[in-house]
Protein backbone atom coordinates (compact mmCIF):
# COMPACT_ATOMS: atom_id res chain seq x y z
CA UNK A 1 0.00 0.00 0.00
CA UNK A 2 1.71 3.54 -0.81
CA UNK A 3 2.02 5.69 2.11
CA UNK A 4 2.27 9.19 2.17
CA UNK A 5 3.06 11.27 5.31
CA UNK A 6 2.32 15.22 6.36
CA UNK A 7 4.51 16.43 8.95
CA UNK A 8 5.18 19.49 10.35
CA UNK A 9 8.32 21.31 8.63
CA UNK A 10 10.27 21.70 12.51
CA UNK A 11 12.45 19.12 14.26
CA UNK A 12 9.67 17.49 15.52
CA UNK A 13 7.76 16.43 12.15
CA UNK A 14 11.24 15.52 10.71
CA UNK A 15 12.02 12.94 13.21
CA UNK A 16 8.40 11.71 12.89
CA UNK A 17 9.12 11.55 9.49
CA UNK A 18 12.38 9.66 10.27
CA UNK A 19 10.57 7.13 12.26
CA UNK A 20 7.80 6.38 10.07
CA UNK A 21 10.36 6.00 7.30
CA UNK A 22 12.44 3.54 9.15
CA UNK A 23 9.50 1.17 9.55
CA UNK A 24 7.81 1.34 6.44
CA UNK A 25 8.39 2.84 2.57
CA UNK A 26 7.15 5.87 2.84
CA UNK A 27 6.05 7.24 -1.41
CA UNK A 28 6.10 10.94 -0.30
CA UNK A 29 6.35 13.50 3.19
CA UNK A 30 4.77 16.83 2.52
CA UNK A 31 6.31 19.20 4.90
CA UNK A 32 4.33 21.52 6.15
CA UNK A 33 6.03 24.54 7.57
CA UNK A 34 2.75 26.64 9.22
CA UNK A 35 -0.33 25.56 10.43
CA UNK A 36 -2.46 28.24 8.08
CA UNK A 37 -1.11 25.82 5.06
CA UNK A 38 -2.50 22.95 6.22
CA UNK A 39 -5.91 23.43 4.87
CA UNK A 40 -4.89 23.59 1.50
CA UNK A 41 -2.09 20.59 1.94
CA UNK A 42 -4.97 18.22 2.71
CA UNK A 43 -7.24 19.68 0.12
CA UNK A 44 -5.06 18.60 -2.52
CA UNK A 45 -4.21 15.32 -0.40
CA UNK A 46 -8.37 14.57 -0.88
CA UNK A 47 -8.91 15.24 -4.14
CA UNK A 48 -5.62 12.82 -5.40
CA UNK A 49 -7.21 9.63 -3.39
CA UNK A 50 -10.75 10.34 -4.70
CA UNK A 51 -9.55 9.60 -8.06
CA UNK A 52 -7.00 6.98 -6.60
CA UNK A 53 -7.68 3.90 -8.66
CA UNK A 54 -5.91 1.72 -5.21
CA UNK A 55 -6.02 1.78 -1.85
CA UNK A 56 -3.25 4.54 -0.29
CA UNK A 57 -2.77 5.28 3.37
CA UNK A 58 -2.21 9.19 4.06
CA UNK A 59 0.06 9.52 7.85
CA UNK A 60 -1.02 12.68 9.69
CA UNK A 61 1.90 13.92 12.08
CA UNK A 62 2.68 16.60 14.06
CA UNK A 63 0.16 19.17 12.69
CA UNK A 64 -2.65 20.39 15.02
CA UNK A 65 -5.81 20.03 13.45
CA UNK A 66 -7.64 23.27 12.85
CA UNK A 67 -11.22 23.67 11.77
CA UNK A 68 -10.67 22.99 8.20
CA UNK A 69 -8.42 19.86 9.48
CA UNK A 70 -10.87 18.66 11.06
CA UNK A 71 -13.61 18.87 8.17
CA UNK A 72 -11.08 17.57 5.87
CA UNK A 73 -11.00 13.97 8.35
CA UNK A 74 -14.54 14.25 8.34
CA UNK A 75 -14.85 14.92 4.30
CA UNK A 76 -12.11 11.75 4.40
CA UNK A 77 -14.63 9.65 6.40
CA UNK A 78 -17.54 10.28 4.08
CA UNK A 79 -14.95 9.49 0.65
CA UNK A 80 -14.39 6.01 2.26
CA UNK A 81 -17.76 4.83 2.86
CA UNK A 82 -18.42 5.80 -0.98
CA UNK A 83 -15.45 3.50 -1.91
CA UNK A 84 -16.41 0.55 0.24
CA UNK A 85 -13.97 -1.76 2.10
CA UNK A 86 -11.87 -2.40 -0.22
CA UNK A 87 -11.29 0.24 -2.32
CA UNK A 88 -11.03 2.05 1.25
CA UNK A 89 -7.81 4.15 2.10
CA UNK A 90 -6.32 4.45 5.73
CA UNK A 91 -5.69 7.24 7.54
CA UNK A 92 -3.41 7.91 10.55
CA UNK A 93 -3.47 11.12 12.38
CA UNK A 94 -0.65 11.50 15.32
CA UNK A 95 -0.57 14.73 16.97
CA UNK A 96 0.27 15.99 20.54
CA UNK A 97 -1.67 19.47 20.77
CA UNK A 98 -4.36 19.97 23.39
CA UNK A 99 -6.16 22.88 21.13
CA UNK A 100 -6.86 19.42 18.56
CA UNK A 101 -8.88 17.98 21.11
CA UNK A 102 -10.93 21.21 21.38
CA UNK A 103 -11.57 21.63 17.46
CA UNK A 104 -12.60 17.90 17.17
CA UNK A 105 -15.22 18.15 20.04
CA UNK A 106 -16.33 21.11 18.22
CA UNK A 107 -17.32 19.70 15.52
CA UNK A 108 -19.08 16.96 16.61
CA UNK A 109 -16.47 13.95 16.86
CA UNK A 110 -16.90 11.57 19.67
CA UNK A 111 -14.06 10.24 21.55
CA UNK A 112 -13.38 6.78 21.04
CA UNK A 113 -13.62 3.93 23.57
CA UNK A 114 -10.18 3.32 25.15
CA UNK A 115 -7.86 0.66 24.42
CA UNK A 116 -5.82 -1.53 26.95
CA UNK A 117 -2.76 0.09 26.38
CA UNK A 118 -3.86 3.37 26.62
CA UNK A 119 -2.12 6.04 29.12
CA UNK A 120 -3.31 9.23 30.80
CA UNK A 121 -3.11 12.20 27.86
CA UNK A 122 -4.29 9.98 25.11
CA UNK A 123 -7.23 10.88 23.66
CA UNK A 124 -8.71 8.47 20.66
CA UNK A 125 -11.68 9.94 17.93
CA UNK A 126 -13.83 7.59 16.06
CA UNK A 127 -15.10 8.22 12.83
CA UNK A 128 -16.73 4.86 12.52
CA UNK A 129 -14.39 3.56 10.25
CA UNK A 130 -11.46 1.19 11.59
CA UNK A 131 -9.60 2.19 8.51
CA UNK A 132 -9.11 5.87 10.36
CA UNK A 133 -7.18 6.08 13.63
CA UNK A 134 -7.07 9.34 15.13
CA UNK A 135 -4.72 10.03 18.30
CA UNK A 136 -4.33 12.95 20.40
CA UNK A 137 -1.39 12.51 22.79
CA UNK A 138 -0.08 16.17 24.99
CA UNK A 139 2.23 14.11 26.96
CA UNK A 140 4.21 12.35 24.28
CA UNK A 141 6.30 14.59 20.76
CA UNK A 142 4.67 12.92 17.99
CA UNK A 143 8.38 11.19 16.66
CA UNK A 144 7.56 9.51 20.00
CA UNK A 145 3.82 9.02 19.14
CA UNK A 146 5.12 7.32 15.30
CA UNK A 147 7.46 4.92 17.53
CA UNK A 148 5.25 3.96 20.36
CA UNK A 149 2.31 3.34 17.20
CA UNK A 150 4.80 1.81 14.61
CA UNK A 151 2.69 -1.42 14.67
CA UNK A 152 -0.18 0.77 12.67
CA UNK A 153 1.83 0.98 10.05
CA UNK A 154 5.00 -0.60 10.05
CA UNK A 155 5.93 -2.79 7.35
CA UNK A 156 9.43 -4.39 8.53
CA UNK A 157 11.81 -3.77 11.02
CA UNK A 158 15.55 -2.25 11.14
CA UNK A 159 18.61 -3.72 12.42
CA UNK A 160 19.58 -3.53 15.85
CA UNK A 161 21.89 -0.48 14.85
CA UNK A 162 19.41 1.23 13.08
CA UNK A 163 17.19 0.66 16.05
CA UNK A 164 19.33 1.61 18.60
CA UNK A 165 19.29 5.24 16.39
CA UNK A 166 15.94 5.31 16.66
CA UNK A 167 15.27 5.03 20.11
CA UNK A 168 18.29 7.62 20.95
CA UNK A 169 16.36 10.22 18.13
CA UNK A 170 12.95 9.39 20.27
CA UNK A 171 14.18 10.34 23.03
CA UNK A 172 15.88 13.47 22.29
CA UNK A 173 12.93 14.87 20.02
CA UNK A 174 10.75 13.90 22.77
CA UNK A 175 13.05 16.03 25.44
CA UNK A 176 13.36 18.74 22.69
CA UNK A 177 10.12 18.95 21.83
CA UNK A 178 8.13 18.90 25.19
CA UNK A 179 10.75 21.54 26.65
CA UNK A 180 11.63 18.54 29.56
CA UNK A 181 14.62 20.14 30.99
CA UNK A 182 14.47 17.97 33.78
CA UNK A 183 15.41 15.09 31.48
CA UNK A 184 18.84 13.99 31.19
CA UNK A 185 19.11 14.19 27.72
CA UNK A 186 17.89 17.53 27.37
CA UNK A 187 20.82 19.64 27.20
CA UNK A 188 22.60 17.32 25.18
CA UNK A 189 19.69 17.13 22.43
CA UNK A 190 19.80 20.63 21.97
CA UNK A 191 22.46 20.36 19.62
CA UNK A 192 19.64 18.17 17.22
CA UNK A 193 17.94 21.29 17.27
CA UNK A 194 20.60 23.67 16.38
CA UNK A 195 21.89 21.70 13.99
CA UNK A 196 18.61 20.38 12.48
CA UNK A 197 17.86 24.42 11.35
CA UNK A 198 21.42 25.05 10.14
CA UNK A 199 21.26 22.86 7.61
CA UNK A 200 16.94 22.00 6.21
CA UNK A 201 16.92 24.67 3.54
CA UNK A 202 20.59 25.30 3.04
CA UNK A 203 21.94 22.06 1.08
CA UNK A 204 19.09 19.86 -0.39
CA UNK A 205 15.58 21.80 -0.57
CA UNK A 206 12.25 19.91 0.80
CA UNK A 207 11.10 19.66 -2.48
CA UNK A 208 14.12 17.93 -4.00
CA UNK A 209 13.59 14.08 -3.90
CA UNK A 210 16.25 13.23 -1.86
CA UNK A 211 15.90 15.55 0.39
CA UNK A 212 14.28 13.70 3.51
CA UNK A 213 16.81 10.92 3.50
CA UNK A 214 19.02 13.61 3.79
CA UNK A 215 18.16 15.40 6.46
CA UNK A 216 17.19 11.65 8.24
CA UNK A 217 20.23 10.75 7.85
CA UNK A 218 22.04 13.47 9.59
CA UNK A 219 19.72 13.27 12.83
CA UNK A 220 20.07 9.64 13.10
CA UNK A 221 24.32 10.01 12.68
CA UNK A 222 24.09 13.28 15.77
CA UNK A 223 21.44 10.79 17.40
CA UNK A 224 24.04 7.78 17.30
CA UNK A 225 26.54 9.68 19.18
CA UNK A 226 23.96 11.21 21.42
CA UNK A 227 23.39 7.54 22.67
CA UNK A 228 26.79 6.91 23.19
CA UNK A 229 27.25 9.99 25.35
CA UNK A 230 28.85 12.45 23.27
CA UNK A 231 28.46 15.73 24.41
CA UNK A 232 27.28 18.42 22.05
CA UNK A 233 30.54 20.19 21.23
CA UNK A 234 32.24 17.22 20.09
CA UNK A 235 28.92 16.28 17.91
CA UNK A 236 28.68 19.79 16.75
CA UNK A 237 32.23 19.44 15.74
CA UNK A 238 31.58 16.07 13.58
CA UNK A 239 28.48 16.83 12.09
CA UNK A 240 30.66 18.04 8.80
CA UNK A 241 31.77 14.77 9.21
CA UNK A 242 28.60 13.19 9.01
CA UNK A 243 26.97 15.35 6.11
CA UNK A 244 30.33 14.69 3.89
CA UNK A 245 29.36 10.97 4.65
CA UNK A 246 25.79 11.43 3.47
CA UNK A 247 26.89 13.25 0.32
CA UNK A 248 29.71 11.08 -0.38
CA UNK A 249 26.72 8.16 -1.04
CA UNK A 250 24.57 9.76 -2.36
CA UNK A 251 26.56 10.84 -5.01
CA UNK A 252 28.68 7.79 -5.64
CA UNK A 253 28.89 6.69 -9.44
CA UNK A 254 28.08 10.67 -10.16
CA UNK A 255 30.70 11.57 -12.86
CA UNK A 256 30.87 15.52 -12.57
CA UNK A 257 31.26 14.76 -8.40
CA UNK A 258 34.60 16.47 -7.26
CA UNK A 259 35.43 16.03 -3.27
CA UNK A 260 37.52 18.68 -3.07
CA UNK A 261 34.36 21.29 -3.37
CA UNK A 262 32.30 22.02 -0.47
CA UNK A 263 29.07 20.84 -0.11
CA UNK A 264 26.96 23.39 -2.19
CA UNK A 265 29.24 23.51 -4.63
CA UNK A 266 28.83 19.87 -4.59
CA UNK A 267 25.43 19.12 -5.04
CA UNK A 268 24.71 22.59 -7.47
CA UNK A 269 24.59 19.66 -10.51
CA UNK A 270 22.10 17.49 -8.93
CA UNK A 271 20.18 20.33 -7.98
CA UNK A 272 20.11 21.97 -11.18
CA UNK A 273 19.26 19.51 -13.41
CA UNK A 274 16.05 18.33 -11.43
CA UNK A 275 12.59 18.79 -12.33
CA UNK A 276 11.14 18.94 -8.67
CA UNK A 277 12.94 22.09 -8.30
CA UNK A 278 13.23 24.26 -11.75
CA UNK A 279 10.67 25.01 -14.35
CA UNK A 280 11.23 26.50 -17.45
CA UNK A 281 8.91 28.93 -18.72
CA UNK A 282 8.19 30.50 -22.29
CA UNK A 283 11.62 32.07 -22.75
CA UNK A 284 13.74 29.71 -21.77
CA UNK A 285 14.32 31.25 -18.24
CA UNK A 286 14.31 28.62 -15.88
CA UNK A 287 11.80 29.04 -12.15
CA UNK A 288 12.52 27.89 -8.72
CA UNK A 289 10.85 28.05 -5.25
CA UNK A 290 11.87 28.79 -1.77
CA UNK A 291 15.31 27.92 -2.32
CA UNK A 292 18.33 29.24 0.53
CA UNK A 293 19.80 32.17 -1.25
CA UNK A 294 23.47 30.45 -1.04
CA UNK A 295 21.82 27.29 -2.82
CA UNK A 296 19.96 29.80 -5.31
CA UNK A 297 23.63 31.86 -5.84
CA UNK A 298 25.72 28.02 -6.39
CA UNK A 299 22.79 26.56 -8.58
CA UNK A 300 21.86 28.95 -11.15
CA UNK A 301 25.75 28.73 -11.47
CA UNK A 302 26.09 25.58 -12.65
CA UNK A 303 22.47 26.03 -14.81
CA UNK A 304 23.92 29.27 -16.87
CA UNK A 305 27.16 27.39 -17.29
CA UNK A 306 26.20 24.49 -18.94
CA UNK A 307 23.91 26.55 -21.32
CA UNK A 308 20.48 25.07 -20.23
CA UNK A 309 19.44 28.81 -19.45
CA UNK A 310 20.72 32.03 -19.37
CA UNK A 311 18.48 33.51 -17.19
CA UNK A 312 17.10 31.84 -13.58
CA UNK A 313 14.77 33.22 -11.19
CA UNK A 314 13.99 32.16 -7.66
CA UNK A 315 10.76 32.90 -5.98
CA UNK A 316 10.25 33.10 -2.18
CA UNK A 317 6.76 32.22 -0.51
CA UNK A 318 7.16 36.29 0.81
CA UNK A 319 7.11 37.29 -2.99
CA UNK A 320 10.51 38.07 -3.26
CA UNK A 321 12.17 37.30 -6.17
CA UNK A 322 16.30 37.12 -7.12
CA UNK A 323 16.99 37.26 -10.60
CA UNK A 324 20.48 35.66 -12.19
CA UNK A 325 21.58 35.93 -15.85
CA UNK A 326 24.88 35.55 -17.77
CA UNK A 327 23.33 37.59 -21.11
CA UNK A 328 22.56 40.98 -19.12
CA UNK A 329 18.66 40.10 -19.11
CA UNK A 330 18.26 39.76 -15.28
CA UNK A 331 17.92 43.69 -14.71
CA UNK A 332 15.65 43.82 -17.67
CA UNK A 333 13.80 41.42 -16.08
CA UNK A 334 13.50 42.52 -12.74
CA UNK A 335 12.07 45.85 -13.96
CA UNK A 336 9.02 44.08 -15.19
CA UNK A 337 8.52 43.53 -11.31
CA UNK A 338 9.02 46.31 -9.72
CA UNK A 339 12.82 45.47 -9.22
CA UNK A 340 16.59 46.46 -9.91
CA UNK A 341 19.79 45.67 -9.42
CA UNK A 342 22.65 44.52 -11.60
CA UNK A 343 22.83 43.21 -15.34
CA UNK A 344 23.03 40.04 -14.55
CA UNK A 345 22.04 39.94 -10.46
CA UNK A 346 18.57 41.58 -9.45
CA UNK A 347 15.69 41.70 -7.43
CA UNK A 348 12.11 42.22 -7.58
CA UNK A 349 8.39 41.34 -6.10
CA UNK A 350 5.57 39.48 -7.46
CA UNK A 351 2.53 41.53 -7.82
CA UNK A 352 0.61 39.65 -6.11
CA UNK A 353 2.57 39.50 -2.97
CA UNK A 354 3.11 36.27 -2.39
CA UNK A 355 2.93 32.36 -3.95
CA UNK A 356 2.28 29.26 -2.57
CA UNK A 357 4.11 26.79 -4.99
CA UNK A 358 6.03 26.61 -7.68
CA UNK A 359 3.24 26.28 -10.20
CA UNK A 360 2.00 29.24 -8.88
CA UNK A 361 4.69 31.38 -9.02
CA UNK A 362 5.18 30.14 -12.56
CA UNK A 363 1.99 31.12 -13.21
CA UNK A 364 2.47 34.60 -11.62
CA UNK A 365 5.83 35.07 -13.55
CA UNK A 366 3.96 34.23 -16.60
CA UNK A 367 1.37 36.16 -16.84
CA UNK A 368 3.80 39.14 -16.59
CA UNK A 369 6.00 38.30 -18.83
CA UNK A 370 3.49 37.18 -21.38
CA UNK A 371 0.14 38.50 -20.57
CA UNK A 372 -3.08 37.21 -22.23
CA UNK A 373 -4.31 39.38 -25.29
CA UNK A 374 -7.73 41.10 -24.69
CA UNK A 375 -10.59 39.47 -26.33
CA UNK A 376 -12.07 41.80 -28.82
CA UNK A 377 -14.75 39.52 -30.12
CA UNK A 378 -16.44 40.31 -26.63
CA UNK A 379 -15.56 43.93 -26.87
CA UNK A 380 -19.09 46.25 -26.46
CA UNK A 381 -17.53 48.02 -29.98
CA UNK A 382 -17.19 44.81 -31.60
CA UNK A 383 -20.47 44.83 -33.15
CA UNK A 384 -19.03 47.75 -35.07
CA UNK A 385 -16.28 46.48 -36.73
CA UNK A 386 -16.76 46.38 -40.84
CA UNK A 387 -19.28 49.34 -40.48
CA UNK A 388 -19.17 51.93 -43.10
CA UNK A 389 -20.78 55.48 -42.08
Amino acid sequence: MKITQLTHHDLDGYGASTVVGTYADVHRVVHVARYADVGPVVERELGRLRRAEQPEMLVMTDLGLEPVAVTFLKSFAAMNAKRGGELGHRLLVLDHHISSVDQLVAQGVRPASASGDDRPGLNRFSFDDPAIVVMVDETRCATRLAYDHRELYATHAPDAEMEAGIAALVAAVDAVDLWRKEHPIFRQALVLDEVFWDNVSGFIPAAHPQHDAFISRLLLGMAVRLGKGDVPATIEREVGAIRAHIIDTMLAGERDDDRDMTTRMRLAPLLARSPDLFQRIDGGAKVSFGLDAGTFQRVSDVIMASGDAALVINVQRSGSMAFRSNNETALATARKFSGGGHKDASGGRLPSGGATSLADAVAQIASVLNPPKPDLSKSPFAALQGFKA
